[in-house]
């Protein structure tokens, strides 16, 4: 039934761009208290914006493309986040780009920014399409099989593929970040590309909202000292901030700058 109600309330927002608390309650015939709680369920999830009354439509250059609906949580976090790694990319850098979501916005913000000139390669599809064209940037797909929730390519074609490829810098999303453990994946196919990633790269720069650490994991990738950076929002607890000062882990709070 929630399910049902928020796929509604999305449906209406793709029609008209903004929608009321009061004329939703009655369309679906629920609760006005019901229907805030939603919206502000998925404000969070970055799904839409919460505003006075009601919500409004997320910007339609991402939210029209594409359905994977991870590319629109927390979709604030990963704008800052990618503001704060463009930082760190040089002009002429040569770079890798996975198929996170948080990687994706990266993507966005390089190609809405064309005072550097960047060498891109990625195995993203999603990437591509963004980056394809872009007279800033030279682009190199990498080929291989197509699969994963955001689509990309992978398995062993893409591996060799990538090993042709050595650059400066490489931009990785992960599942889960535990400071004991190391950056952890759930899928396979995908581990393996981040892995083949920090092989390829002369620095390695870790996307993660603050949702992404503690929890449980499946897979590890690496240690949390083998990249260069770990890049995050301010909503970051505390705890990890200075478990990560303590154990001299490189983390990087993007909205403050505050570095380690």
């Amino acid at each position: 039934m929630m399910q049902e109600r928020r796929n509604a309330i999305l449906q209406e927002l793709n029609e008209y761009g903004k929608v009321k608390v009061a004329d939703l309650s009655k369309k679906l015939e629920c609760s006005e208290v019901t229907i805030r709680n939603d919206i502000k369920s998925m404000d969070k999830e970055g799904l839409l914006k919460r505003t006075h009354g009601g919500a409004i439509r997320l910007d339609e250059k991402v939210q029209r493309k594409y359905s994977a609906e991870s590319i629109y949580r927390n979709t604030e976090k990963k704008r800052q986040i990618a503001a704060c790694a463009y930082a760190y990319i040089e002009d002429r850098d040569t770079i890798i780009i996975d198929d996170a979501s948080s990687s994706f916005y990266l993507a966005l913000y390089i190609k809405e920014h064309p005072e550097k000139r960047i060498a891109v390669v990625t195995n993203s599809l999603l990437v591509g399409n963004e980056l394809a064209g872009v007279r800033h940037v030279e682009l190199y797909l990498i080929g291989g099989h197509v699969g994963g929730h955001l689509a990309a390519t992978m398995g062993e074609s893409a591996l060799q593929n990538m090993e042709q490829f050595h650059v400066d810098k490489g931009f990785i999303g992960v599942h889960s970040i535990n400071f004991d453990v190391g950056l952890t994946s759930i899928e396979t196919p995908q581990m393996q590309v981040k892995r083949a990633i920090l092989k390829a790269a002369s620095q390695v720069y870790v996307l993660a909202d603050s949702s992404k650490f503690g929890g449980g994991y499946v897979s590890v990738i690496c240690p949390v000292k083998q990249v260069y950076k770990i890049i995050t929002d301010a909503q970051i607890g505390k705890e990890y901030v200075r478990k990560a000062e303590r154990e001299q882990i490189p983390l990087v709070v993007a909205s403050t700058k505050y570095e380690i």
